[in-house]
């Protein structure tokens, strides 16, 4: 197909038919796995290494999850607390007010046979403690959410880069006919800072941009006829549209674009049979449901998202992006505890704790973590001390670049492990920095994919994930 061949005008009047769009995404990036063959760092099916996973998902927590209240025990803030910080440069922080040292809000303990130094604010999650892979040694280059959130995502602080799951699905494709390989699912509050940028796909094939399906409501928009259709009906408009592009074929030969839409059709009909199927979660037995808490109402929204996430999983979709939090402003309906850690992070994890901590258990049960990648990240942590001169539990914390936590789990990991460290008060790294570079490359290594070699030639530069950084975590590989 010549993606090329829409003007502008038609193309924006063709994408606003979300089913018909969506199925010509998903068709072109079945088409793609052929069509990139002999694109330089293209993987063209065929993996670079043994695969230790063969699906991802990612749990981006936004607006910057507090590491000294979750998975970043620090002892030593029970003796500061109160007290000025002692350093010889003044933090970079966004409103950059210095207040005085304090302690965590919740009591950490050492969880499972491994031991590792989780928080009160996760109960369910601790309870798998033996499951995780924590990084307590992540650094960004930003203190600010938008870029920040873009670093996260596509490892650069500009908007105009592939996302790694639109480099995942350009690189490996999709195992579904009837499905897109890269599905968002956005908090139903808003989106997180920068939008939909954050599963754009940037240079890339448009193909391989996020599909996000809604929060509430249909899935996808327009999935059926706005008056209703009786089967035969349908049946002969699709054999008189047949015959019509058959004749048109007779008649001027085999036409790339034609056959293109004739398969988007195709396609079409079959998303109206699976996106209901795979969507439909009153076939989950009471038990499962009870399980993610979709008849809770503090977790109903989250609990539904995990669920259709391990249904999406089965079903053949490469890459789930759920985000936790969305829209900035006052109230925070995000992680973003500038006024109040407490009151913030207890709400947000309470929505979210008991779904993933199910989401991990089912797939374990079913046999499907050993290769599926579950990430939980956030696009940086927070200070361990006050935003302003309150030092009390329950005031405020500004963002911190310098040093915080995200966790991982299956696909290939150690698991019951903790990496890397941060100094004494949880500021700054000071043993085994991971940059996102070095996520991003030890994400795509465990796919099977070299991050080196999976690139695209982009205005002069041989473009990829990493830019030219990155290195692969084997210490955290099985």
């Amino acid at each position: 197909m010549n993606h090329h061949s829409f003007d502008r005008r038609e193309y924006l009047r063709f994408s606003t038919s979300s089913l018909t769009a969506t199925a010509v995404a998903s068709m072109l990036q079945q088409e793609g796995r052929s069509a990139v063959d002999g694109v330089p760092g293209s993987v063209s099916g065929a993996l670079h290494h043994q695969p230790r996973a063969k699906r991802v998902v990612h749990l981006c927590l936004c607006g910057g999850l507090s590491h000294l209240d979750s998975f970043d025990y620090k002892p030593e803030l029970q003796k500061f607390h109160g007290k000025s910080l002692q350093a010889s440069e003044r933090p970079e922080t966004f409103f950059n007010q210095i207040g005085l040292l304090r302690k965590n809000d919740w009591e950490f303990h050492r969880r499972g046979e491994s031991g590792l130094w989780i928080s009160d604010l996760f109960p369910h999650l601790a309870e798998l403690a033996d499951e995780l892979t924590i990084v307590n040694s992540m650094v960004a280059e930003s203190a600010n959410h938008t870029p920040a959130t873009f670093e996260e995502n596509s490892g650069f602080r500009l908007n105009g880069f592939p996302v790694m799951g639109s480099w995942i699905s350009w690189g490996l494709g999709s195992e579904t006919d009837d499905l897109p390989s890269y599905v968002v699912l956005p908090d139903a509050r808003g989106l997180p800072a920068g939008g939909t940028i954050n599963w754009a796909n940037g240079f890339l094939p448009a193909q391989h941009q996020g599909v996000a399906f809604q929060s509430e409501g249909p899935a996808i928009r327009d999935l059926f006829a706005s008056r209703s259709v009786s089967p035969e009906q349908e049946r002969a408009g699709r054999e008189l549209l047949d015959r019509l592009n058959q004749r048109d074929l007779e008649r001027a030969g085999a036409e790339q674009e034609l056959l293109a839409r004739m398969r988007c059709y195709e396609l079409a009909a079959k998303m109206q049979l699976a996106v209901p199927e795979v969507t439909d979660l009153n076939q989950e037995t009471a038990a499962t449901r009870e399980m993610y808490g979709i008849d809770t109402e503090e977790t109903a929204d989250f609990g539904r998202r995990c669920l259709l996430t391990r249904r999406l999983l089965e079903n053949g979709v490469r890459f789930v992006q759920l985000f936790s939090g969305g829209s900035f402003g006052s109230p925070r309906i995000n992680w973003d505890g500038h006024e109040n850690v407490h009151t913030n992070h207890s709400r947000e994890a309470g929505r979210m704790d008991r779904p993933v901590a199910a989401l991990l258990r089912d797939l374990k049960q079913r046999g499907m973590l050993q290769d599926t990648l579950v990430l939980c990240t956030s696009e940086f942590g927070r200070t361990p001390f006050a935003q302003s001169s309150e030092f009390v539990i329950g005031s405020g914390r500004d963002h911190n670049m310098y040093g915080f936590s995200i966790w991982m789990a299956g696909g290939g990991l150690k698991p019951g492990i903790a990496y890397g460290a941060t100094d004494e008060i949880g500021w700054k790294t000071v043993e085994r920095p991971v940059h996102w570079y070095d996520y991003h490359a030890t994400v795509l290594h465990l796919l099977g994919i070299d991050h080196e070699r999976l690139t695209w030639y982009h205005n002069g530069i041989q473009r990829r994930l990493t830019n030219v950084h990155g290195e692969v975590l084997q210490d955290l590989i099985a």
